[in-house]
This record gives structure tokens, C-alpha cells and sequence, in this order.
């Protein structure tokens, strides 16, 4: 269809601003994981490594949008192990989805019981490309993920584009508050974390034919956000409650006059 069609239509602009939602709703995956990996780095550099990160996963998604066909072919039967057919779709979700249980399992060793990661973290000694490679691995299977849904949502290109160029300028605009947020407070840095081990599980079950509804998975850490929000509420609360009250000195002065 003509572009200057597209914009006539009332139903391209329902399918844009459905397609946008579901692309920001798939790439919080992608901003929890880049905003769990740049703390890695020195401070100066973690502002980079986030708007590379989300630049990439964009121009990735773009280029698996202009590839439509070969995407397609992904589905299709490629190898049989012990049995089981797998496509090459199915071989990347289950490589990525296997990477991401290895990095949230050894990111919460670490959390837990490393004294040496922590100091790294602090000092912020992680070498930047080893930083933006694993971000690439993800961004791959991430963004094979959102094409996927996006191809199987919407007929136009242009409409699937411009779906992607928006949802990653609002992913873009939210990781800087939401990457500091996570790092500032250590529980929703691990419930972070717990989320990319269920992510990482869907995915390896989607690479082996068991699909699982995203709507449970997201229903799931909904309910789990929530929970921590009252908890850190609550954290707040008490900490105000029992806070010391600090006297002004004009305030002792007038008493020990009086």
C-alpha cells in the first residue's frame, strides 16, 4: 500500500498503536537485561553502553523487518535431533534462552555470595565491548521474538517500522530512570533477575514446542511488581517512622532560655 495511504487509514492507525504497546510490553525484557549489565561498567560509560544497546536492538529489529521472507523461512523444519524437528527459530530461542538462565543464574550467585563481584560492580571494571556483545546476543533473540509477533500482527512494512522506531524512543526515554531505580534498590534487582530466569525458561520451551502464554508470564511479574511496590512503601514508611529528630539549634537556644 502507499505510504500516504497508510496515513488515510484509520485501521493502520489502530494497528500502529497496537503493534507500538505489544513492542514496548516485549522490549522490557531487553531494558531489564541492558540495565542489569551496564553496572558492570564505570558510571561515564553506562549512558553509552544503554542508548547503543537500545539503538542496536532497533536497527536489528529494522533490518529482520526488511528481511521478511528470510524470517519466514526460520520456521520452517531445518534439523532433527534425537527425533525433533527444529527450525532455526527454534535453535535461536533455545541458544538464547539457555544464555540467559547461564547470566541471571551467575548474576545472582554473584549478588549473593560473591564479595568479588561486588567489588567490580563498585570499582565498575567490566570491559565495555564484552558488555555490548552480550547485549547483542540478546537483542538477536529479542528482537527475532518482537518480528515474529509483529509479522504475524500487521501486513505493512511501513507500519511495522514505524511501530519499532517509536516503542524503542519510549524504551529509550524510560531505561535511564528505570535502569537507576533496579540499581538502587538491591530486591527489585533480584526479582529483576528472576524475571530473565522466566524468561529465559519460556524461551527455551518455545525453542522445544511448548508454547506458553506471554499473557501469564506478564500477569506474573505484574502481580510480582506490585508486591515489591508495597513492600518498598512499606520500607519507606518505617524507615520515616524511626527516623531521628534533629533539633535546630535557634530551637535548643529558645528552650534553654525560657
Amino acid at each position: 500500500m502507499d505510504p500516504f495511504g497508510l496515513l488515510a487509514d484509520p485501521e493502520a492507525w489502530i494497528a500502529l498503536l497496537t503493534l507500538t504497546v505489544l513492542e514496548v510490553v516485549l522490549g522490557i525484557d531487553n531494558v531489564i537485561f541492558i540495565s542489569i549489565l551496564i553496572t558492570r561498567l564505570p558510571v561515564s560509560q553506562r549512558d553509552n553502553a544503554r542508548r547503543i544497546g537500545l539503538g542496536l536492538a532497533m536497527g536489528m529489529r529494522i533490518l529482520l523487518l526488511l528481511a521478511i521472507s528470510w524470517i519466514i523461512g526460520l520456521t520452517a523444519p531445518a534439523v532433527t535431533i534425537l527425533g525433533h524437528v527444529f527450525s532455526w527459530r527454534d535453535v535461536i530461542l533455545v541458544g538464547g534462552g539457555l544464555f540467559l538462565l547461564w547470566k541471571a543464574t551467575t548474576e545472582i550467585h554473584e549478588s549473593l555470595e560473591g564479595a568479588e563481584a561486588h567489588a567490580q560492580e563498585a570499582t565498575g571494571t567490566a570491559n565495555f565491548g564484552a558488555v555490548i556483545a552480550q547485549i547483542i546476543v540478546l537483542d538477536v533473540v529479542f528482537s527475532l521474538d518482537s518480528v515474529l509477533t509483529a509479522v504475524g500482527l500487521v501486513d505493512e512494512v511501513p507500519i511495522m517500522i514505524a511501530a519499532v522506531v517509536i516503542a524503542v524512543g519510549v524504551m529509550l526515554v524510560a531505561s535511564g530512570p528505570l535502569s537507576r531505580f533496579v540499581n538502587q534498590h538491591p530486591s527489585v534487582k533480584m526479582l529483576a533477575l528472576a524475571f530473565l530466569l522466566l524468561i529465559g525458561v519460556t524461551l527455551v520451551a518455545d525453542g522445544f514446542g511448548f508454547h506458553i502464554d506471554k499473557a501469564y508470564i506478564y500477569a506474573a511479574m505484574g502481580f510480582s511488581v506490585f508486591v515489591e511496590a508495597l513492600n518498598l512503601r512499606r520500607a519507606r514508611r518505617r524507615n520515616r517512622d524511626t527516623s531521628p529528630v534533629v533539633l535546630r539549634p535557634t530551637f535548643l537556644k529558645e528552650h534553654a532560655d525560657s
